[in-house]
């Protein structure tokens, strides 16, 4: 019987085997100039179907190749095509390599579409794993197209992201002072370097970055509750150091002033051991759009790598910034408490060009990161990461607001001032062990880590005082006292005349450390090649603890974060559908709790506020990483808000509820040599579901506030000659679309709409070896807009830049 099975067997396989036979393998390599290995550059054969792309390690691999002779083409968006003919006999393994005459910088400056290829990430999920593979969504804005839109604002590079959107610029203020961006309805700021803690209350630097990411959904299962991430958090990677020598410095002038000076040096440090050192750095200074506002910054940022042996490696980074502004007010239409006399900006009649500040009042930040990382690969199966991370930043300076403080239909705000010295300092240490094993036929990567988070504030800032009164016109006309019939001379800002106010106003003391113990596992299971899973737990220990011996603010809690996700490839390497469940969670601190008739009842501890997505969705990798596509649905709840007792406003309740819904479609393409495509679209509705209907922030029913526009919109199409008498220049265009949003949305004060707006960018530019030449022209069609979260405020109109950059 067991002779027969195998006769039969051997039948049916025999026309498999004989073909096999009957056919040839190619493999290979492909490398830049430098040595380095390409990645994702296409290998096919002419005249066939077969093709395919080079992995992280330059190797490629075409099978079942019919005897013949052929053409083997290596191909790269932006390059000349290298070709080689070949003649390929049964059965037998030829090998084809390839040396692209770009070094491994230039290779990457040419990659200008590189947001949705299906290279590996490892710092996503914490652990390497491709696009494809991922049930999570993100997003990545490369440094080669902040170039080519000429942007020199951190701020700006995530207009290419969708369902991104700016709602609040950087005050420099402590604690916060950074800018707020609308992701799924939530606000965040950009508080992750490489993956790791990186606060700022300011601005960040674009000079050492390669790529800004936007992680999408809660994510507190592998990056914890430090921060709010219910939408999704930004995370900025930087510049990493090589082993040859390269750079380039670049000129900025532009619009309001703009001049900016940036350098990116790299230089290996040893000639018998892997040791290299990339510095980065640039100087800016620029007035603003509006009759006031200004900036003064220096950046530098020092890197180095050390590979002591293929085992063994050592990345430091330190970033030091030094930053001086003038900032512009928030300026809030409404006092939160009764009706609005106007709805929409065009009843506010707001000055476009009036900044309601002086230069004489102004605002530091500097700031100060080191990032430190010992790599090690323990065997083949197992990886060890050592982290150090250590952020230190300071608000030093003037933060103002304008409010509705009088009478709300006499068109007349107040001027409110605070001198801010606070400095922030976290700590953070991490210990990851990555596995990628078997165990039976099913291939386990394993993600193990413990991970401490300590952050201090220390603030000794003055009070708050009403400084003047302003019309939304102007902060420079008489007007009468607000309810009288006598009139006034304007106030003119300065700094003797607020810090004279201020010191009739005491200051605050306060010395606050939180801390927080972790650990988590993430197992990827892959139950066929095609079908796999993800299964993820954080347990997170929170302590709080203030200085002087103030117990009753100290508390501490423990929370579980889990996460779940699935993917599915029908097509492998070409198409997966995926679904997750994610987690995030944000600790709530105690607060005072009083009587109906204001006597003191305690203090009240909360439960963490934590919120639950659900997401399903498909990726695609297809026409050899030419055509991407993500498209997803998802559906967030955000749990146990606090909110004030509607029998007591003195005391609070938790259990408030927030929803989120909305769908996003990201495209990425590249139909022809030299074009490249970006286009995305995104829909998102949120509205408290649960709350106190006469609380202005957690009414039943209504928008939370900073949620963004509901529809947003962006694209950016470049294309590059490739031959000819035009080679090597380009130009794009592109833009993006925000609906008509609501920064107030409250029964009793009413709505007040910021409009909706589209925003056409140009760019033309001209890339040689050895240097770059770029000018852009941003907002051509003048269009004034807004963004604002319970806010409204001004951005700037048409611009331009023009960038002049030597490559060596």
């Amino acid at each position: 019987m067991i002779k027969k099975l195998t006769y039969s067997l051997i039948l049916l396989l025999l026309p498999s085997l004989t073909l096999l036979a009957q056919t040839a393998t190619i493999t290979g390599s492909v490398k830049t100039a430098d040595g380095k290995p390409a990645d994702l550059v296409s290998i096919a054969i002419k005249g066939t179907n077969k093709a395919t792309l080079t992995d992280g390690n330059g190797r490629y691999q075409i099978k079942r190749v019919t005897p013949g002779s052929y053409t083997v083409v290596a191909s790269f968006v932006g390059l000349e095509k290298k070709e080689q003919t070949i003649e390929t006999r049964s059965g037998e393994t030829l090998i084809v390599n390839f040396i692209l005459k770009e070094n491994s910088t230039q290779l990457q400056e040419i990659v200008i579409s590189t947001k949705k290829t299906n290279k590996v990430n490892a710092i996503v999920a914490k652990m390497p794993l491709k696009n494809l593979e991922n049930p999570q969504v993100y997003n990545s804005v490369s440094s080669e197209i902040i170039k080519q839109q000429g942007i020199t604002s951190y701020d700006d590079a995530l207009r290419n992201v969708p369902g991104v959107m700016k709602t609040w610029g950087s005050t420099g203020r402590g604690g916060d002072g950074a800018t707020f961006f609308a992701i799924r309805g939530f606000q965040a700021q950009a508080v992750l370097i490489n993956g790791l803690p990186g606060i700022t209350n300011g601005d960040l630097d674009l000079a050492d970055v390669e790529e800004v990411q936007v992680i999408k959904g809660p994510s507190g299962t592998l990056f914890g509750g430090a921060y709010l991430n219910y939408g999704g958090l930004i995370n900025t990677i930087t510049k990493k150091p090589y082993f040859t020598t390269g750079g380039e410095i670049t000129y900025n002038l532009g619009s309001f002033g703009l001049n900016r000076v940036s350098a990116d040096v790299n230089t290996p440090l040893s000639k018998t051991e892997k040791i290299a050192l990339r510095v980065n750095t640039a100087y800016t200074d620029q007035n603003n759009f509006q009759n006031a506002g200004f900036q003064k910054s220096f950046f530098i940022a020092p890197s180095l790598v050390y590979e002591v042996n293929d085992k063994l490696s050592f990345h430091v980074l330190t970033e030091i910034f030094q930053e001086e502004r003038a900032v512009a007010p928030i300026f809030y239409p409404s006092d939160r408490y009764s009706p609005l006399p106007f709805k929409n900006v065009k009843d506010l009649n707001l000055n476009y060009n009036e900044s309601f500040m002086s230069n004489d009042l102004t605002m530091k930040n500097p700031r100060f990161n080191l990032q430190a990382q010992m790599l090690y690969k323990i065997s083949n199966q197992w990886t060890s990461q050592t982290v150090l991370s250590r952020s230190t930043v300071k608000s030093n300076g003037y933060y103002n607001y304008i409010y509705e403080d009088a009478v709300p239909t006499d068109q007349y705000f107040g001027q409110t001032f605070h001198k801010d010295q606070q400095t922030t300092s976290t700590t953070d240490v991490q210990q990851n062990f990555n596995g990628d094993f078997k165990v039976g036929n099913m291939r386990n990567r394993l993600l193990i880590g413990l991970d401490y988070f300590s952050r201090n504030a220390i603030s000794n800032g003055s009070g708050y005082a009403l400084v003047r009164h302003v019309t939304p016109q102007s902060g420079e006309v008489a007007y009468p006292v607000p309810g009288k019939t006598d009139t006034i001379p304007p106030v003119y800002l300065s700094q003797a005349l607020v810090d004279n106010i201020l010191a009739t106003k005491p200051g605050s003391r306060t010395n606050v450390t939180n801390s927080a113990y972790s650990a988590y596992v993430s197992d990827v299971i892959n139950f066929t090649p095609a079908l796999a899973g993800m299964a993820s737990l954080r347990v997170d220990h929170y302590v709080s603890k203030s200085a002087g011996g103030d117990n009753t603010t100290n508390y501490n809690q423990t929370y579980l974060s889990p996460k779940f996700g699935l993917v599915y490839q029908p097509v492998m390497d070409k198409v997966s559908i995926f679904a997750n469940y994610m987690n995030a969670f944000v600790n709530v601190d105690p607060r005072a709790s009083y009587t109906k008739d204001g006597d003191p009842n305690g203090t009240q501890s909360f439960k963490p506020e934590h919120a639950n997505q659900w997401e399903a969705g498909v990726k695609t990798n297809l026409l050899s990483d030419k055509l991407n596509i993500t498209a997803s649905y998802y559906d967030i709840r955000v749990s146990d808000r606090v909110y004030p007792n509607p029998d007591n406003p003195n005391a609070y309740l938790q259990g408030g509820t927030v929803s989120s819904k909305g769908f996003e479609l990201d495209v990425n393409a590249n139909p022809a040599p030299g074009l490249n495509l970006i286009a995305a679209y995104s829909h998102n509705s949120i509205k408290i579901v649960k709350g106190f209907a006469d609380d202005f922030y957690n009414q039943p029913g209504r928008t939370p506030g900073g949620q963004g526009a509901p529809d947003m919109a962006n694209f950016w199409a470049t294309y590059k000659f490739t031959r000819g008498n035009l080679k090597n220049f380009g130009f794009g265009v592109g833009g993006n679309y925000a609906s008509e949003q609501k920064t107030i949305d409250n029964s009793v004060t009413g709505i007040f709409y910021l409009p909706s707006y589209v925003l056409i960018n140009t760019s033309l530019f001209y890339t040689a070896d050895s240097y770059r030449v770029t000018f852009n022209l941003n907002n051509i069609t003048n269009k004034q807009y807004y963004v604002g979260t319970y806010s409204i405020t001004p951005q700037a109109q048409r611009n331009f830049t023009l960038s002049l950059a030597y490559k060596f």
